[in-house]
């Protein structure tokens, strides 16, 4: 296992030098630029000069990359055009609103969708079978943008349960965030109200970015455990009398959750990337609308920056899922 670890790592190299690659040619592939996106209307050729010297985008090609390429290796991601502040500092700022957020969404996407699609497959034929396909079919089909706007139309405008937009009340004075995880940071000062009132911002923007992962894990655990409950050695242990939560636990979803947990990992980048246009609907304030901000300013170190943070955590997930592939299947065997 340790040998199989270190080899992934290594891999890493590689990987992550051929995607800055890819990054920086595609960044500076869009159309426009930062100092005309920075200026407007307002710029001449020589305040844009003036910019692209101050972000070092006069240099060559070459020069820029390897720069790009030194300050990544030492996690100095250069500086936001927008703010004015180092990459770096943004991410510290922002990133625990999109880690709470895809939290919440993942914990409704596994908590839901494997039972669901469970007891769907032991339900096979009825109501609650085709009602788990056809549910996670518009689960699919549906956009994120157009189901969080129904959310917000539903419980936020005509019941009033639930707030529209943001991760917490500005009228809550007094509310420290030494963490910037905004429910745990409740905890921690004892201010039970504040964490009551994040938990509240988190639930429709996490609603909407479970609904997609919550439909693929459904039909995907739906499908494993059909395989698996036909196989002889379920058939057998219900032969000997053993107990139907030990069959289950033991022989079914220990041999369905292979393909289960390969999708958890994949949906949990997919979750990443997802939060920019879930926070953008939500006006959330966390990593997704930033870097769809900087899209549209051509901010490149803050597309380069967080696309290559973005890249780490999907390997690194990718990682850990074929780590848990032995802790789940013992007949796997990670060398």
């Amino acid at each position: 296992m340790a040998r199989f670890v270190v080899r992934r790592l290594l891999l890493l190299v590689p990987i992550l030098l051929g995607l800055s690659i890819l990054l920086f040619a595609w960044v500076r592939a869009l159309p426009g630029s930062t100092a005309n996106s920075l200026l407007g209307e307002r710029g001449t050729p020589e305040t844009i000069a003036a910019v692209e010297r101050l972000y070092g985008l006069d240099q060559p090609i070459t020069v820029q990359y390897w720069k790009y390429l030194k300050q990544s290796a030492t996690f100095d991601l250069g500086t936001s055009a927008q703010t004015r502040r180092p990459v770096t500092d943004e991410m510290l700022r922002l990133f625990p609103g999109t880690i709470e957020l895809t939290a919440v969404a993942l914990v409704i996407a596994v908590g839901v969708g494997v039972p669901l699609g469970y007891f769907a497959a032991r339900r096979y034929g009825t109501w609650l079978d085709s009602g788990a396909i056809v549910g996670s079919l518009l689960g699919v089909t549906i956009p994120v943008f157009f189901l969080g706007f129904l959310l917000k139309y539903f419980f936020a405008i005509k019941l009033g349960w639930l707030p529209t937009a943001g991760r917490s009340d500005q009228r809550i004075l007094g509310v420290d965030h030494p963490t910037g995880f905004y429910v745990l940071d409740g905890f921690i000062t004892g201010n039970l109200s504040a964490a009551w009132d994040a938990f509240k911002h988190l639930v429709l923007p996490g609603l909407a970015l479970a609904t997609i992962p919550l439909a693929i894990i459904t039909r995907i655990t739906r499908a494993s455990v059909l395989d698996v409950v036909h196989e002889d050695y379920v058939r057998t242990a219900e032969a000997k009398g053993l107990l139907a939560s030990t069959i289950t636990r033991r022989h079914i979803l220990r041999n369905a959750l292979l393909p289960v947990v390969t999708i958890i990992g994949l949906q949990l980048g997919l979750l990443l990337s997802g939060a920019i246009l879930t926070e953008t609907v939500f006006v959330f304030n966390g990593v997704g609308k930033f870097v769809a901000d900087s899209i549209r300013f051509r901010d490149y170190a803050v597309i380069q920056g967080f696309i290559l943070v973005f890249a780490v955590i999907y390997v690194v997930v990718n990682l850990l899922v074929d780590i848990a592939y032995g802790l789940v299947d013992p007949r796997v065997r990670v060398r």
